[in-house]
C-alpha cells in the first residue's frame, strides 16, 4: 500500500503528473525555485527516491536522466483512500462519515463515478438491462445526502 508522499515529494510529483511527458530534474528545479529557494542535489535525490519507491522511471538522456510518473495523481489519492478506508474496524461507519464530510461539489463527483461503475457492476450481475445500474445510481443521492444532513445536524447540536 502507498504512503502518503512527503510535502517535496508532493511538489515534484504534482509537476510530473500536470506536465504529463518525460522530465530533467532541471526542469522540476527551475519551475520549484518560483516557489522556494531549493538546490539542485536536493531534486535530484528527490527524483531518485520517487524512482526508488516506484513513483516514477526513468530513461537516460545525455548524461541526465527523462522521468515519467508510473500513474495518475488520480490513482494515487484512490490508493490513500483505499488504504485509510481498508485500516477502519468498521468500514461502513468510516464511508458515511466521510459521506457527511462531502461538499455538494464532491457528491455530485461521487454520483458521476457511480454511474460510470455501477453499469459495470450490473454487468457482473448478469443485469444486461442496466437497469439495476440505474436504480443503484439514484439510491447513491439519497444516502449520501442524508449521510451530509444527518454530519450537518450532529454539528448544529454540537455547536448549541
Amino acid at each position: 500500500m502507498p504512503r502518503q508522499l512527503g510535502e517535496l515529494e508532493d511538489a515534484v510529483m504534482t509537476r510530473v503528473w500536470q506536465w504529463n511527458r518525460p522530465v530533467t530534474v532541471r526542469e522540476v528545479l527551475e519551475d520549484l525555485q518560483q516557489e522556494r529557494s531549493i538546490a539542485y542535489t536536493t531534486v535530484m535525490t528527490v527524483m531518485d527516491n520517487l524512482h526508488q519507491k516506484g513513483w516514477v522511471r526513468r530513461e537516460v538522456d545525455g548524461r541526465a536522466y527523462r522521468y515519467t510518473a508510473v500513474s495518475t495523481r488520480a490513482a494515487y489519492s484512490a490508493a490513500l483512500m483505499n488504504e485509510a478506508w481498508s485500516t477502519s474496524d468498521n468500514p461502513a461507519a468510516a464511508l458515511v462519515a466521510f459521506f457527511g464530510m462531502m461538499s455538494a461539489e464532491q457528491r455530485d463527483a461521487l454520483r458521476d463515478a457511480m454511474r460510470m461503475v455501477v453499469p459495470t457492476l450490473a454487468e457482473d450481475a448478469a443485469d444486461p438491462s442496466g437497469e439495476a445500474g440505474d436504480e443503484a445510481v439514484e439510491a447513491v443521492g439519497e444516502p449520501v445526502d442524508e449521510a451530509a444532513e444527518a454530519a450537518d445536524g450532529a454539528e448544529s447540536e454540537a455547536g448549541r
